[in-house]
């Protein structure tokens, strides 16, 4: 994958000396592993260092491995930087800065697989378009270790790499990548659509894609934000794979992430559990994935489980298993658990903003707004909504974000690159 080491302003990289940036600390600690999940999936080279001894912390100027200002990080131009946050790593890399215009065509919330087919297409048409990405560039999608069945990648190709791909093509037709911002609001007026990100900056915009995906969903269990990052983690956790060495790992789900998980995971820790709530992986899982599975020798399934509890003290220890059809439990000792069980919606912002959502927080567009029961009227003009335009005409929807859709890294490609068209004629015809 291509060294993006230093950015200017719209995302190019810069080129430097140094091969990679440095980070020190304990591998099961949440900071360390927010950077480690932020350099991996923004396609950054880094060399990880855990610390375990004094003596290893003194070398690197820090007390214990518990002390707070670990992690370390060092980046290509010897900047020091000791626990940062996201946003400050993001600033020394040079990727962090403000927008360029006061006015855009097309803002785009959310640079995941629609957020980038909608920013390569409407820069490529010529719309000054901007991509606001709260965390990584791919979405969810980037950190999946390896996608099999992306047209055109008969040999695969990880979600990190694709989506740097993307980026790297959406920047060449002159599209504005901002990293590190989060939409937390959302102003409509004549003409113009307003976006208003965390950090108070407003994006203006004629027109606006949401293709914000959804966050990853939680077990509910008492302790379970305690081991975040210590233990437990969501997603695919492709930038732990190589850290779990010869430990047992168990992954909770029945998906395609899931099995993706499974897989790479099966590579380097000495045995894999997949636990799942139904009785098999035949109706949740791709074929292909699972006559992989089922011929890998360190890969068990466990139908018919849940995860009941969590134990351990600064970091899990082990987790509770529960059988649905005996209520029999059992612990297993394991430091690893990898949560890929769907996820919810990011759509607080919309109901504030007059955007209509389904019970479940998704997006309603196009073909679904008239028949949303007493909302009938809730769209405004007179000519028929767009197929992803929102209840707020301008405003469109496109992938994991929207009711309906199909959930699938290219059906949200392919509506990313639909929503523009649909741009098109708004500007053109309101």
């Amino acid at each position: 994958m291509p060294n993006r080491k230093q950015k200017k302003a719209g995302g190019e990289p810069k080129t430097s000396g140094s091969s990679s940036v440095r980070l020190f600390g304990r591998a099961r600690s949440a900071p360390a592993y927010a950077i480690r999940d932020f350099l991996h999936r923004n396609g950054v080279p880094f060399r990880w260092v855990d610390l375990n001894t004094n003596e290893q912390c003194r070398k690197v100027g820090l007390e214990s491995p518990d002390d707070r200002r670990a992690p370390v990080c060092i980046l290509p131009d010897g900047t020091r930087l000791e626990n940062p946050t996201i946003r400050q790593l993001a600033e020394k890399l040079g990727w962090f800065h403000n927008p360029s215009l006061s006015e855009y065509d097309l803002a785009i919330y959310g640079a995941g697989p629609a957020g980038l087919s909608a920013a390569v297409y409407g820069a490529s048409e010529g719309l000054k378009t901007v991509l606001i990405e709260r965390w990584a560039v791919g979405g969810q999608a980037g950190s999946s270790p390896q996608i099999e069945n992306y047209l055109g990648f008969p040999d695969g190709i990880s979600g990190a790499n694709l989506a740097e791909r993307a980026r790297q093509q959406a920047l060449r037709f002159g599209a504005e990548i901002l990293v590190a911002r989060e939409r937390v609001g959302g102003e409509f007026t004549a003409g113009k659509r307003i976006g208003q990100l965390a950090d108070g900056t407003k994006i203006a915009a004629r027109s606006a894609i949401c293709a914000t995906g959804v966050d990853y969903r939680r077990l509910g269990l008492p302790n379970e934000e305690q081991f975040y990052g210590a233990g437990v983690f969501y997603g695919a956790g492709a930038s732990e794979a190589e850290l779990c060495g010869n430990d047992r790992v168990y992954i909770v789900g029945g998906g395609n992430s899931a099995g993706q998980a499974s897989l790479h995971f099966a590579r380097c820790a000495a045995r894999i559990t997949i636990v799942i709530r139904g009785e098999s992986l035949k109706t949740t899982l791709s074929k292909y994935l699972m006559d992989r599975i089922h011929s890998a020798k360190n890969i068990k399934i466990l139908p018919n489980t849940e995860v009941t509890a969590l134990h351990g003290n600064r970091v899990l220890e082990s987790i509770t298993l529960r059988n649905l059809l005996t209520a029999q439990e059992q612990t297993c000792k394991t430091g690893w658990l990898f949560v890929c069980i769907g996820g919810a919606p990011r759509t607080d912002w919309a109901a504030a903003a007059g955007i209509l959502r389904d019970a479940g927080g998704y997006l309603l567009t196009g073909p679904d707004l008239p028949h949303n029961g007493n909302n009938a009227d809730a769209w405004p003009l007179d000519r028929s909504p767009h197929y992803l335009e929102t209840t707020v005409p301008g405003v469109f929807a496109a992938g994991d974000v929207r009711h309906g859709s199909v959930h699938r890294f290219a059906s949200a490609v392919g509506e990313g690159a639909m929503a523009v068209m649909f741009v098109h004629s708004y500007l053109s015809h309101g």
